[in-house]
């Protein structure tokens, strides 16, 4: 049960984090936002982990991490250049199950097949996840190419490593693993950066207030992930916390006053009963 609640606790911190940097980027640029999101979470995260007394993290450990941290941030990126391609309506939702695939079959490798009514929770979960993700097209939709399917699934790819590498690499620690996350995910946008890969971005522009809040939704979000994972198991914590859809839905619903459509709701009907039966 405590896995299941870490699991949708995590879901609505990531799902707020994406509103958040979503409609902040539009002033200030996704990757500026991206960078001081992590850059941010980093800072908050090494006082703490310097005053709580935690098992230190092995040297192994700390490099998967930061390759997690890695894999995070190298997904965002890519899901933020496959939705500027004009398919936005196949690319979150190809990226996001791919993301939430990947750590079920890592799961049912490492710790065994569940049981039938999990198995069912499960795919009801994966396809909450599409249909929450699923956008109404407006007008013609761009013909679809090979670049369209492989750039999401690559995007997806690597946040479904990214959980998997979390959840292996956390051990019994919280805070020391979310620190090396963000050195690797900080690291590599910074490489980017330097390569002239991605503009720097409106610095200038950006809303700190909204960003401190969003690196410590952010900080939550990959703290409750991790204990989800260490209380139960990997691939019901990874795809409970891949509801995050949800949350930015919701959001934007609630306070943009954006149109839910048809197929989202039944995302939202479809996630409700996998909840009921994963718990």
């Amino acid at each position: 049960m405590l896995s299941v609640l870490c699991g949708i606790a995590t879901a609505f911190c990531w799902g707020t984090c994406d509103f958040i940097g979503g409609t902040s980027s539009r002033r200030a640029g996704a990757f500026a936002m991206t960078l001081a999101t992590i850059a941010s979470g980093l800072a908050m995260l090494i006082p703490v982990a310097l005053m709580v007394r935690e098992t230190p993290v092995t040297a192994p450990g700390w490099a998967l991490n930061m390759l997690a941290g890695a894999f995070d941030a190298l997904g965002i990126l890519l899901l933020y250049r496959s939705m500027t391609l004009g398919r936005l309506s196949l690319a979150a939702p190809l990226s996001a199950l791919t993301a939430a695939a990947l750590p079920v079959v890592a799961g049912m490798i490492l710790q065994g097949i569940p049981d039938r009514k999990v198995i069912v929770g499960l795919a009801l979960a994966l396809a909450s996840v599409w249909l929450l993700c699923r956008e109404e097209s407006e007008g013609p939709a761009e013909p679809l190419r090979a670049i369209h399917i492989w750039l999401p699934l690559l995007s997806g790819s690597c946040l479904g490593m990214f959980l998997i590498l979390m959840h292996s690499a956390s051990g019994g620690a919280v805070i020391w693993p979310m620190v090396a996350v963000r050195c690797g995910g900080v690291l590599v946008l910074l490489m980017f950066l330097a390569a002239g890969k991605q503009g720097g971005g409106e610095w200038g522009a950006l809303p700190w207030r909204l960003v401190a809040l969003n690196a410590f939704l952010d900080v939550a979000g990959n703290g409750f992930y991790i204990l989800a994972g260490q209380s139960g198991r990997m691939d019901v914590a990874a795809v409970l916390s891949s509801l995050f859809p949800g949350a930015t839905v919701f959001l934007a619903w609630l306070i943009l006053k954006e149109r839910v459509s048809r197929v989202q709701l039944g995302g939202v009907a479809t996630a409700l009963a996998a909840i009921a039966l994963l718990t």
